[in-house]
C-alpha cells in the first residue's frame, strides 16, 4: 500500500510529489501516468522551451491573469508564488531568465532541462513512476475501521491512504470524480486562435503588429439578412490590447489569445461565430486619424497613398487596408477625396472582421472547466466532500491566459496540496 498516490505524471503531479517526499521522507509515494512518457505538456510548452512561469511576483497582480480562479488563487499565491517557483528551480541548478514580455524560461531554452530536473529529483527521492497506467476507477474501501482509497489502472489495483489528482483536462478522470460526488463544470476551450477569411489579411501571414481588439455584441436580429444603417453593432463585450499575429487561418498573438481566455464561455455560447473590431492604431481614434491623414495629403501631395505608408504599420497590412478603402494603386494624396480618407481611417481604427471558428494554439491546449471550485479547500487543495482526496493543476476549474500562468497554477496547487498531505500524515 502507498501512503500517497498521485494520478497524473505532469507538472503539478511531479512538483507535488517532490515536495511531499522532501517534507516527509518516510512516505511511500507513486505517480500513475496513463502514457508511455511523463511531462509531455512540459515538453511542448513555449515551443519546446517551457514557459515555466511569469515574472509577476505580486499575488494581487498575478491573479488578474486567471479568468477562472482569480479569487480562489489569491491566498495560495501568498503562500507559494512565482518567486518561490524560481527559487525551487535555482536550488536545483536550473537557472531561469526573464524575456521582454515577462515570460520566464530556462536559460538553456530547452524544456528537457525542466524534465531532467523532475526525473532526477524523483529518482533521488525514491518516488515510484508507474507508466502505461491509465486509471479506470477510484473508490474508497474499508480496511478494518479505517477508510482508504483504492485506485484501479488498466494494469493493477492499488491501495493508498491519500490520492492527489493532477490529470489536467481528462474527461475520463472528471467522470470518475463526478461518480464520487464532485461537481464538474463543463469543459470548454480556453486558449485558441480565431479563424478568419478576409481579403484584408489574405496573403500576409506572419505579419504582426500592436493593436486593440474587441469582440462585438451583435444587436441584429439573426433573421435580418440586410445590413441596415439603423441596426449598427453595439458595444464591445471584451477588449484586449497587444500584439496581433496574422496567420494562414486567421489571427493569433497575445491579444487574441487573451480574448479567447477571458471570453471562453461567451464565445463558446456563440459557437465561435462572432465579429471583432480592430484598432490597428490603438493610441488614436477615427477623427484624429482623419486629421492626420489630411495633413499627410498636404505634405505628400505628389506621392501615391498606397506607397507612402503614413502610419506605423507593417507595409503589407497598410497596402491591404488602403485597397480595402477603395483607394486605387496610382491615386496620389493630392487627388484622394476626404470621403476616401474617412474610409481609410475607418479601416485603420474600426476594422471589423467576422470570426468563423477557432483553432488550437500550437500544441498547448488549455481548458476552462473541471472540479467546481466551491468544493475545494484552497488552504490545502483538499476536497471538501471526500477526506484525503487532493487536487492540483487544470483538473480543477482554473485556467489562465498564455504566458506561464497556467504552469504557475500547477506549481502553486502542487505545493499547497503537498503540504496539506504532509501535515495530515503520521
Amino acid at each position: 500500500m502507498f501512503d500517497v498516490l498521485i494520478i497524473g505524471g505532469g507538472a503539478a503531479g511531479f512538483y507535488a510529489a517532490i515536495h511531499i517526499a522532501e517534507g516527509n521522507r518516510n512516505l511511500n509515494i507513486a505517480i500513475l501516468e496513463r502514457g508511455k512518457e511523463v511531462l509531455t505538456k512540459v515538453k511542448v510548452s513555449g515551443g519546446g522551451r517551457c514557459n515555466v512561469t511569469h515574472a509577476e511576483f505580486d499575488p494581487g497582480e498575478l491573479v488578474k491573469n486567471y479568468p477562472r480562479g482569480k479569487k480562489e488563487l489569491l491566498g495560495p499565491f501568498h503562500t507559494h508564488c512565482s518567486g518561490d517557483t524560481v527559487q525551487f528551480f535555482e536550488e536545483r541548478d536550473v537557472a531561469l531568465k526573464i524575456e521582454d514580455d515577462g515570460r520566464m524560461f530556462p536559460i538553456s531554452n530547452s524544456s528537457q532541462t525542466i524534465i531532467d530536473c523532475f526525473l532526477s529529483e524523483a529518482d533521488r527521492l525514491g518516488i515510484t513512476l508507474l507508466k502505461h497506467s491509465s486509471v479506470t476507477d477510484i473508490r474508497t474501501i474499508k480496511v478494518g475501521n479505517q477508510s482508504i482509497w483504492e485506485v484501479t489502472s488498466i494494469k493493477k489495483t492499488y491501495q493508498t491512504k491519500k490520492v492527489l489528482v493532477a490529470t489536467g483536462s481528462n474527461p475520463k478522470i472528471w467522470a470518475l470524480l463526478q461518480n464520487l460526488g464532485h461537481t464538474i463544470d463543463a469543459p470548454i476551450p480556453s486558449l485558441f486562435t480565431f479563424n478568419i477569411k478576409d481579403n484584408r489579411i489574405k496573403g500576409i501571414q506572419g505579419v504582426s503588429t500592436h493593436a486593440r481588439v474587441s469582440v462585438l455584441k451583435s444587436n441584429l436580429n439573426p433573421k435580418i439578412t440586410v445590413q441596415l444603417a439603423s441596426a449598427r453593432k453595439g458595444d464591445a463585450i471584451l477588449t484586449e490590447e497587444g500584439p496581433v499575429l496574422i496567420t494562414h487561418w486567421g489571427m493569433s498573438g497575445p491579444a487574441i489569445l487573451r480574448l479567447s481566455a477571458w471570453g471562453a464561455q461567451v464565445l463558446n455560447e456563440k459557437n465561435y461565430k462572432f465579429s471583432i473590431r480592430i484598432n490597428w492604431l490603438p493610441d488614436y481614434h477615427e477623427e484624429s486619424v482623419i486629421d492626420f491623414l489630411m495633413e499627410i495629403k498636404e505634405v505628400e501631395s505628389k506621392k501615391t497613398v498606397l506607397r507612402t505608408k503614413a502610419v506605423d504599420l507593417p507595409r503589407r497590412l497598410w497596402t491591404n487596408l488602403v485597397s480595402a478603402s477603395g483607394i486605387e494603386p496610382d491615386l496620389t494624396w493630392a487627388d484622394v477625396s476626404k470621403e476616401l480618407l474617412r474610409k481609410l481611417a475607418l479601416q485603420l481604427t474600426k476594422c471589423e472582421f467576422k470570426v468563423d471558428g477557432k483553432s488550437t494554439f500550437k500544441e498547448e491546449f488549455v481548458t476552462a472547466g473541471g472540479v467546481n471550485l466551491k468544493e475545494i479547500n484552497f488552504k490545502t487543495f483538499e476536497s471538501k466532500l471526500l477526506p484525503n482526496l487532493f487536487f492540483a493543476g487544470e483538473v480543477i476549474n482554473v485556467d489562465a491566459i498564455t504566458g506561464g500562468f497556467n504552469f504557475q497554477n500547477a506549481w502553486t496547487g502542487g505545493y499547497i496540496a503537498a503540504h496539506g498531505i504532509i501535515n495530515n500524515s503520521p
